[in-house]
């Protein structure tokens, strides 16, 4: 069955970090690439981070380029977002989601599995 689940939202102080966990099913993203996108109030949601399903491509929003890490252990199943030196901007609910592909995309539109969304709220 379909299953995208993220994990390790919260509140955090500015210059702190979060890491953020997105596990699937096998058959979920056995071979696609994965993503993460954001959505702060009064925005639209808006490209954050991707990776190609064997991890060696990597794309970030200039936004974030720096201080996001994405990464992923394929044994696992499991898509992390490695968010370090948080400030108010990045407050945003933050969403996982699965490439109908294999390669790391920065379009919205390459996926067809999204998770529900984690909430981030950085306080400064």
């Amino acid at each position: 069955q379909v299953q995208v689940i993220e994990s390790g939202g919260g509140l955090v102080q500015a210059g702190g970090s979060l890491r953020l966990s997105c596990t699937t099913s096998r058959r979920t993203s056995s071979n696609n690439g994965m993503g993460w996108f954001r959505q702060a109030p009064g925005k639209e949601r808006e490209f954050v981070a991707a990776l190609s399903w064997r991890g060696q491509t990597t794309y970030y929003a200039d936004s974030v380029k720096g201080r996001f890490t994405i990464s992923r252990d394929s044994a696992k199943n499991t898509v992390y977002l490695q968010m370090d030196s948080l400030n108010a901007e990045d407050t945003a609910v933050y969403y996982c989601a699965v490439n109908r592909y294999s390669s790391a995309s920065t379009s919205s539109r390459d996926y067809h599995y999204w998770g529900q969304g984690t909430q981030v709220t950085v306080s400064s």
